[in-house]
Order: structure tokens, then C-alpha cells, then sequence
């Protein structure tokens, strides 16, 4: 395999107006999306008939917290059972091959079960913002986005409540969705849990956030966040084993691992390079993102209190052409903007 050059990398900008480049787009396959099987084992999802009992003596996350989220008690996550949604509407921000020009159909869950110091969704991550709403009408949602354009249907930070949305998305599907769901997930889930979603989901956003336990303690909470994120990614590669693309480049099945690379932390940053390539080579896509964007509340992590330089992503990027990567995306500096939150007003909800 030859090293990537600059111009060889598919470029993201968290602008639909970015191109893929020649040489790598020669790689996409065209799919033809709507002869794909849809069909769901019974089995896998029998848990789909009783999301609440899933709820009642919570282990759904790593943290296994055992909170009942049925009676009204929150778990580690921020939430209690109720299912709330911040936004649901398209997205232009994410990689060329899930938002492309017409946009990506991104509903944002509050709560989270990771409490990343640096998060940018704050107000959204660390508690029950939004408004609840049913299964039947986050079915709803979903298939009115499809009408809007929406390439898929991007499930933001689902995990804490798979159960549930479980449920809707096989409704969905039994209504005639044709788009498929793009599960954008923090990284650290259960085997367990991403095994809940096989036959439903096609797409995987997973985030690699540390291979540095005590990085991952100190500035997410979870020391063993780099076992369950290994654990986690093996089940979603083994779901959706090999990309696959339409004749206009959009993804309709495969794994993208996004990596947010930190303030001095390029050796974290390799680390994940190493082990998601050294064990999926081309299997998996590679997002290396240059947006941390430090806010008010990192005054008591200096360390991590600006953001990251241009020589040190262009450090991680040369790393990542001399290991032979070639099927990645690459973001410029200027995507370190407060103006790419989005606004948590409950548009679509």
C-alpha cells in the first residue's frame, strides 16, 4: 500500500462545500441502497418488547450504575427513562460521505454517560435538556427527515437510550424507511449494547477518544474507557465489516472512528492511529479532527485550556501518511468554532 500524500486525503472541513479527492474517491463502490436486507433477528432484538426493563436496574453503559431510570432516578448518564431530544434536523457539519450536500437527519439526545471535561454540547451532555418525546413520535421524526432529504438518520450520542430507539427505528423501517441509521457514539459502550443494534444499524460514528487510561480518567471520568472502546469497535466492524458507498459518494454501510486530537496529547492521538489501523487496516475510515475548542469551563485543566496547534496536527497527520493510511478525512483549523454548535432550540422535535 503506498503512504498518503496531502492532496490524497478526503478532506472534511464541517463544510458540505469540501471535495473528495480523485484519488481516493476511486475507492468507493457504488451501492444500491435500497436492495439492501433490512431483515431483524428476532432474537437479537427480543429486548425490544420491554425497553423499560432494561431501564429498571440500569447496566446499559459501562459505568453499570444499577439506577432505576423507570421511577424517575437518573442514572450516571443524567437521565432518567424519559427520552429527550434537543434538535432533530439536517446537519451539514459532519464528513462529506454522511452530510454531503443535502445534509445529514442528526437527532440530539441529552444526556451522556461519559462527563468529558471538554465537551462541547455541554448543556445537552449533563442533563435532561430538550423535550421528551415517545417511541412512536421519534419514529416520526426519523421519516420525516427522510422527507426533507436527509442522506440517513444520525443517531447522536443514543446509547443510554438504545432500548427505546431501538423500537422506533424497526417502526420506522416497518413505515417504509429507506435511509440508513448512522449510530454517532462516544466510544465507550458495552459489547453488549452495540450487539443490541446488529441487523438495525449501517453506519458507525464511533469516537476513539483515548488509548491513555489515565488521560481518559482524568479528563472523561472513565479509566477504562480504551478496553471498552476496543471491545465496542470489534462489534460494530464485525456488524458492518466493509464500506460501502453510493455512486455519489454518500456512505450506506461501514465504520468511520473519529479521533478529536488534544492539546498535547500526539501521542494519544498515534496511539488510536496505531491500534484502529494496525488492527482494521482499510476496513475502517479514520476522521482525525482538529476542532477542540477550549470554553470557560477547562480554567481548571490549563493543560488543555487552548487549542491545539498547527504543528501538532500536522505532526499526527504525518504520522498517519507514513503508517500507509489512506482512507481518512482531515479537518483545517478554522473548524475550532464555538458557531458549529448548534443551537439546542428543539427544531424537528
Amino acid at each position: 500500500m503506498s503512504n498518503l500524500t496531502s492532496d490524497e486525503i478526503l478532506s472534511v472541513n464541517n463544510d458540505s462545500s469540501q471535495k473528495v479527492s480523485g484519488s481516493i474517491s476511486q475507492h468507493i463502490d457504488a451501492c444500491d441502497y435500497s436492495s439492501v436486507n433490512h431483515s431483524i433477528d428476532a432474537q437479537n432484538h427480543a429486548y425490544s418488547d420491554m425497553p423499560g426493563y432494561l431501564m429498571e436496574n440500569c447496566e446499559l453503559c459501562p459505568r453499570k450504575c444499577g439506577v432505576n431510570r423507570t421511577q424517575g432516578k437518573k442514572g450516571v448518564c443524567g437521565v432518567s427513562s424519559d427520552m429527550y431530544v434537543a434538535r432533530a434536523a439536517l446537519h451539514f457539519w459532519e464528513e462529506p460521505c454522511i452530510s454531503g450536500t443535502e445534509g445529514s437527519g442528526a437527532v440530539f439526545f441529552s444526556g451522556c454517560t461519559l462527563k468529558c471535561v471538554f465537551c462541547q454540547n455541554y448543556e445537552l451532555s449533563h442533563g435532561e435538556y430538550g423535550k421528551v418525546v415517545s417511541v412512536e413520535r421519534l419514529a416520526e421524526i426519523f421519516l420525516e427527515l427522510e422527507e426533507k432529504g436527509a442522506n440517513n438518520i444520525n443517531l447522536v450520542t443514543p446509547d443510554h437510550y438504545i432500548p427505546k430507539i431501538q423500537k422506533a427505528m424497526i417502526a420506522a423501517r416497518e413505515q417504509g424507511l429507506k435511509i440508513p441509521y448512522v449510530i454517532n457514539c462516544s466510544g465507550y459502550e458495552t459489547r453488549e449494547l452495540i450487539h443490541m443494534l446488529d441487523g438495525l444499524a449501517d453506519i458507525y460514528l464511533d469516537d476513539f477518544k483515548y488509548m491513555d487510561g489515565e488521560k481518559a480518567a482524568k479528563y472523561s471520568g472513565a479509566p477504562d474507557y480504551p478496553e471498552r472502546a476496543m471491545e465496542s469497535l470489534e462489534e460494530m466492524v464485525r456488524q458492518c465489516p466493509e464500506p460501502e458507498f453510493s455512486e455519489n459518494g454518500i456512505m450506506k454501510k461501514g465504520v468511520i472512528v473519529r479521533h478529536l486530537l488534544m492539546p498535547g496529547m500526539v501521542k494519544n492521538a498515534k496511539q488510536v492511529v496505531d491500534y484502529v489501523y494496525d488492527t482494521y487496516g482499510d476496513q475502517v475510515y479514520l476522521s482525525l479532527m482538529h476542532q477542540f475548542t477550549p470554553l470557560e469551563k477547562l480554567e481548571k485543566y490549563p493543560e488543555i485550556n487552548r487549542r491545539v496547534t498547527h504543528r501538532e496536527y500536522e505532526r499526527l497527520l504525518q504520522y498517519a501518511m507514513e503508517k500507509g493510511v489512506t482512507n481518512a478525512f482531515i479537518q483545517d483549523g478554522s473548524v475550532a468554532k464555538e458557531s458549529f454548535i448548534p443551537d439546542w432550540n428543539g427544531e424537528g422535535v
